[in-house]
């Protein structure tokens, strides 16, 4: 069963942006939105998939707590994945402060974040 664990939390709706010109197309053409840990961009691709990029920068900690980081914005984005419209790429930056927050605080900030974007899916808000 263990080398299939990878399988079974896998992202369903989105791919990752991986490209420096991809992440800056989205910082020129997106809009941004900010809280107290997290700074999100969001624009059109022209596709019905979401691509997610993550980035963490050395001044947040050492590659130990920018790692964890990204697995809490990523873990926090999977569980609430369907919530979110589709077509869009979205770039996630995290703050300094947020090298002390939990998961519970990422996960507020992010959802915040995506409901003053307005890329929450209307027939699933509550």
């Amino acid at each position: 069963m263990w080398p299939f664990f990878h399988l079974i939390f896998k992202m369903i709706f989105t791919d990752s942006l991986r490209k420096n010109s991809d992440f800056q197309a989205v910082y020129k053409s997106g809009k941004s939105y900010a809280n107290k840990y997290l700074v999100i961009y969001t624009s059109k691709n022209g596709t019905d998939r979401n691509r997610l990029g993550i980035s963490v920068s050395k001044k947040v900690g050492n590659s130990v707590v920018r790692h964890r980081i990204k697995r809490l914005v990523k873990e926090s984005y999977r569980l609430h994945e369907q919530m979110f419209n589709s077509g869009l790429d979205i770039a996630v930056i995290a703050r300094q402060g947020s090298d002390a927050c939990d998961y519970a605080s990422i996960e507020s900030a992010l959802l915040h974040l995506m409901k003053l974007n307005g890329t929450l899916d209307n027939s699933l808000k509550g």
